[in-house]
């Protein structure tokens, strides 16, 4: 049975993170509309109020009044990745001692990819994993080059910027999401950006005292992308997403939907946040087989285990490389994506960086696990509407990024009946 419909999917995920964190370390109250409030998201707004903002919601969105002496705490991160290392820059440039924890799978994930960034501003660390110890003290600005691109590195960079005495400036080889530096702007603060030979350079002047704002988050392109999927696999499908972030860094996978053959519409294009936004449809279609690799890895890190899905009814032999990165997400995300397809049929085999899918091959029914991992969780609930025998264990994980997924499931279900 084909899925029809519309649906609004929550807000962008990085720019909740990014909002949250933002506003408890401005001068005054901003609000901020449609945000995430998934587990991870979540994590990031009780971080702040346990360094001594002020949080309220109402009915037009959450209210936190910053605080400008960030207090000495411990805080759990949860399973959030985002709030563990953006909170590091931020806390690098604080006057207290501070403990960053997590749950099992987060003290997993290594995070000297952003301690010894942040060792270059003078930030004292000590941990590799977490839980780590952060001394706060004064910063000095620096210039330091991203050996790959990663959103998560920069952003902790130039927030413990905000903190330091001169100009910060990143320089990162190969764009990566850019949330953070299109939102500081909204938040007072200066930011150049300059496309020069040896990568693209961001810099910023510090210190510097964020300034409320209002933000509006648009809909999150990797929430999203599920039903993008749906909707191009199921029979007689059609699917809407209205209000979706359009951001260049974030729409590779929408790029390669159009590689793989499928039909994209476009359609009311807005401007929100600085970032922009539109409508999106996608409609039942036969796919091609394609390779992934290189620079489009980075636009599309989050959908990888869609574009998995994707490539076992697509027809030919689709190949996935660069994505390494993979290896250490909420779990190793190559090995329990292959394990998890090759349960359902898949002719599908693990790289060192990737993984190659000979497709079509039909999905039979079987019983699989989530592994821990909302988007695996979501990815096999798309599977089982293409095979309805295929049972989901451990999917109420999907409260991480996604609270609503299954309403949405079943108005989408609903609509076609």
């Amino acid at each position: 049975m084909g899925l029809r419909g519309t649906v609004r999917v929550p807000g962008d995920k990085s720019m909740t993170h990014r909002a949250f964190l933002m506003g408890g370390i401005a001068d005054g109250t901003t609000v901020i509309s449609n945000a995430l409030l998934g587990a991870d998201c979540l994590a990031s707004l009780a971080a702040v109020e346990a360094l001594g903002a002020q949080v309220e919601r109402s009915s037009d969105g959450i209210h936190i009044t910053g605080t400008n002496h960030l207090n000495a705490a411990t805080i759990d991160c949860g399973n959030s990745g985002t709030t563990i290392r953006l909170l590091s820059g931020i806390l690098a440039g604080g006057q207290e001692s501070y403990t960053l924890t997590g749950d099992d799978s987060l003290k997993k994930r290594p995070m000297d990819r952003v301690t010894v960034p942040l060792t270059t501003l003078g930030a004292k660390i000590d941990g590799t994993y977490a839980p780590l110890m952060i001394a706060g003290r004064r910063l000095v600005g620096t210039t330091y080059t991203l050996p790959v691109a990663s959103a998560q590195v920069k952003s902790a960079v130039l927030l413990a910027g905000l903190f330091a005495t001169g100009e910060t400036t990143v320089i990162e080889p190969v764009l990566s999401r850019d949330h953070t530096e299109r939102m500081l702007p909204k938040f007072g603060a200066e930011v150049t950006i300059q496309e020069q030979e040896r990568g693209r350079q961001i810099r910023l002047q510090g210190p510097i005292r964020l300034q409320a704002t209002t933000l509006d988050i648009p809909g999150d392109p990797s929430s999203a992308a599920f039903w993008w999927t749906a909707a191009v696999l199921g029979q007689d499908s059609a699917i809407t997403t209205e209000h979706v972030l359009m951001n260049p860094t974030r729409i590779g996978f929408l790029q390669v939907l159009r590689q793989m053959g499928a039909s994209v519409e476009i359609t009311n294009r807005q401007e929100s946040t600085g970032e922009e936004t539109a409508d999106v449809t996608l409609r039942t279609t036969s796919l091609q087989a394609i390779s992934i690799e290189g620079e489009q890895i980075p636009s599309l890190i989050d959908e990888i285990p869609l574009l998995a899905l994707l490539a076992t009814q697509a027809d030919g032999k689709t190949i996935i490389r660069d994505a390494a990165e993979l290896r250490v997400k909420e779990t190793d995300r190559i090995e329990t994506v292959v394990s998890a397809l090759k349960k359902l049929g898949a002719r599908i085999e693990a790289t060192a960086d990737g993984m190659i899918i000979d497709g079509p091959t039909p999905l039979i029914g079987a019983t699989v696990d989530s592994a821990g991992d909302h988007r695996l969780a979501m990815m096999l609930t798309i599977a089982s509407t293409l095979q309805p025998e295929i049972q989901v264990l451990g999917n109420e994980v999907v409260e991480v990024s996604y609270p609503t997924f299954y309403d949405d499931l079943k108005t989408l279900q609903q609509a076609n009946l």
